[in-house]
């Protein structure tokens, strides 16, 4: 790296940093009420009518992925539901109080949060970062990718405006308006907590910095159809959760596993909501045109089943909304098993439910262990024994994936952007990243009556062993 470059990033980052700095320190004392109400502002001038708009029209104008239902869609249930989990949470001062163990807990922020966002979803993460970061009584500054820098400045500057109308430090929201590598790098050096979504190098880099970071894992979600399935629903939810933004998230449905005797049926239900099957020479061709030299080529991630298509020289009907292609292998050598964020599916085949649960293990240990995976079926002995043998994070069960998994109005999963996928994915949580991980917390311990256990208590029967 040039020496200058380096320099100039670190001395930049580091007049952020001490601005976040002051500001965090005079929101220190702020009380519950005083955060709530700003949180509350800051995500209703994000959401209403107006703004909301504007960022999703922007964040599809400016990365070229995806699509403005879906963005709008996406930031009004991310925003929305991060601040339902949050509403009436205490995150200020004493938070709980154990009377029997005599344990206080009190909350205290973490101070100044350096925030890596991805260009796939430039609408939601800020958003639901600033609103968790603000939650904690923390300052945050915001690294985009450089792709939706835009995007990205349109939110902090929202979010700067309100603080300033509650009387609150704007620097508590700093937004990097020029990012480069240099410069995230030095963001991750010098703040004192990093959440990073993104891709693994980022992360990696988030984990090699020196400071305490929250990372997210590789996604590449793999979904059980069984017998006991309502295919009709079934295809219904795996559409809608497959196509949302053109599959922008992580969490879209990459790869089906089907039992044999519903297969032929299952594969009609999934044509019957706009699902085309590719043959033998389109998944060539298909195949060709997503994989450049080993990666996903850009001019297929998050794009319509058409644009695909036509990139790929296949023709298929202007109605088809996502394209499916049979697979039988799992690696390297077979890359529609990974993840594509795009609108093609895999499709798998299984006789034994074991062959299906082995299979989710194989297809997530080449790509996204500790990531998420999902069925559809009413048989409760097939969904406890895939969510008992396969190392994921969350399951879903009967429910279209990228919907569910970052939380949603339908289940009890925290609303999120940042997916943590335990040491299975190399991340230290293994659960969705709220406001809860953006908070320090003090356990006050008082004395009590001894209450010390017998052996015989302790150890049972093994002592007469």
């Amino acid at each position: 790296m040039n020496t200058e470059v380096k320099l100039n990033a670190a001395e930049y980052v580091a007049g952020l940093v001490k601005r976040a700095r002051l500001a965090q320190e005079s929101a220190e004392n702020y009380t519950q009420e005083q955060v709530d109400k700003l949180v509350a502002a800051v995500v209703w001038n994000i959401v209403k009518d107006g703004p909301a708009q504007e960022i999703s029209k922007l964040a599809v104008e400016e990365s070229g992925m995806g699509n403005y239902e879906g963005k709008y869609n996406k930031l009004m249930a991310k925003a929305k539901g991060a601040m339902r989990d949050m509403k009436g949470k205490k995150s200020v001062g004493i938070i709980e109080v154990d009377e029997e163990k005599q344990i206080v807990k009190i909350a205290k922020p973490v101070g100044v949060i350096g925030a890596l966002c991805p260009c796939t979803n430039p609408e939601a993460t800020p958003t639901v970062k600033i609103s968790h970061g603000l939650k904690g009584r923390n300052a945050i500054i915001l690294a985009p990718h450089p792709r939706t820098k835009k995007t990205n400045a349109f939110i902090v500057n929202i979010v700067r405006e309100t603080l300033k109308k509650y009387g609150a430090p704007e620097d508590l929201a700093i937004g990097i308006e020029e990012p480069t590598m240099e410069i995230s790098s030095e963001l991750m050096k010098q703040c004192d907590l990093i959440l990073a979504t993104g891709g693994a190098a980022m992360v990696k880099a988030a984990y090699s910095s020196g400071t305490p970071a929250y990372g997210v894992g590789a996604g590449n979600a793999v979904i059980v159809v069984d017998e006991t399935a309502d295919l009709k629903d079934a295809a219904n939810k795996i559409m809608s959760s497959k196509t949302f933004d053109f599959a922008t998230s992580c969490s879209a449905e990459n790869s089906l596993i089907i039992q044999e005797g519903i297969y032929d049926s299952f594969i009609e239900a999934l044509k019957a909501e706009g699902g085309y099957l590719a043959d033998g020479k389109e998944k060539a061709k298909l195949q060709d045109a997503m994989w450049v030299d080993g990666h996903l080529s850009a001019k297929i991630i998050a794009q319509s089943a058409k644009t695909i298509a036509d990139v790929a020289g296949i023709e298929i009907p202007d109605d088809r909304k996502f394209i499916m292609v049979e697979e039988t292998g799992v690696g390297a050598d077979y890359p529609f098993s990974g993840e594509k964020l795009s609108v093609v599916v895999a499709l798998y085949k299984y006789d034994t439910f074991e062959k299906a649960v082995n299979m989710v293990n194989e297809i997530t240990r080449y790509q996204g262990m500790g990531h998420s995976c999902g069925i559809h079926s009413f048989n409760e002995e097939h969904i406890m024994e895939l969510a008992h043998k396969t190392k994921v994070s969350r399951m879903n069960v009967r429910q279209g994936h990228a919907l569910a998994n970052t939380g949603n109005w339908f289940n009890g999963l925290p609303f999120t952007t940042s997916l943590g996928c335990g040491s299975w994915g190399g991340n230290i949580a293994s659960e969705n990243i709220t406001w809860k991980h953006l908070i320090n917390t003090t356990w006050v311990s008082r004395p009590f009556p001894p209450v010390k256990p017998t052996d015989e208590e302790l150890f049972g029967d093994v002592m007469n062993d």
